[in-house]
């Protein structure tokens, strides 16, 4: 007998094994959402308990809710909508700045903590634990060694600031970068006054000058200072 077949053979559970399940689902969410808390993610704890404590309370009444009424009740039926509903929290959590996308890794551990809490609620306590600790080693330990690795094969990446005038467009600004062999990776445009800062991260693959880029930038008409920032 698979570790399902309480959810399948009863009708109803007692209020401890709600409690219980609904616990569960609170401590996984929130032990994920504590580590995009901490690196100051859009989604923290509470999002991400929440998420979970949702998805287990949508778990046990699609599977008990109902049991007093008559007629054959799918107890999938309102679970499944969990899956599709998630994504309007993880779209969300996406946000485009300049060139940029963010809040993708946010987006999938909202999906994850979703599941993570169906199981819960489900009572399967195997898929629901091992899904977090590989969660929180993924977001973790092995995000610094995939950052360690890659790192050696990626070109060299610093901040370019530029300052034009108000109004000004910061397309010169990128196509002289690229014309001296670097790549906008993202953009940031400020104003403040008569004057528009664009902070642009650029990647220099090997044996390109900063030097080289920062004087084609500042002959831009209208580029009135540009400097690496650390």
């Amino acid at each position: 007998m698979n570790s399902l077949s309480p959810l399948l053979a009863a009708s109803t559970i007692g209020w401890p094994e709600v409690l219980l399940r609904i616990f569960v689902a609170a401590a996984l969410g929130g032990a994920i959402g504590l580590e995009r808390e901490l690196r100051e993610r859009q989604a923290g704890l509470r999002t991400h308990l929440v998420v979970s404590v949702g998805s287990a309370l949508f778990t046990l009444v699609s599977a008990y809710g109902f049991h007093g009424f008559e007629g054959k009740v799918d107890p999938t039926r309102i679970t499944a909508q969990i899956v599709s509903g998630i994504g309007f929290l993880g779209a969300g959590a996406i946000i485009r700045q300049g060139l940029s996308v963010r809040g993708l890794t946010t987006a999938a551990s909202l999906w994850l903590v979703a599941a993570i809490g169906m199981a819960s609620g489900a009572g399967y306590w195997e898929g629901a634990l091992i899904a977090t600790f590989g969660a929180l080693l993924t977001l973790g330990p092995l995000r610094v060694v995939a950052f360690r690795i890659l790192s050696r094969y990626r070109p060299g990446r610093d901040r370019l600031l530029v300052e034009i005038p108000a109004g000004g467009s910061p397309v010169p600004v990128i196509e002289a970068i690229e014309r001296q062999g670097g790549r906008v990776v993202s953009l940031d445009v400020t104003q403040e006054g008569d004057r528009r800062s664009v902070a642009a991260d650029v990647e220099l693959p090997p044996g390109t000058a900063a030097v080289a880029v920062v004087a084609g930038v500042a002959e831009v008409d209208g580029v009135l200072e540009v400097q690496w920032t650390d």
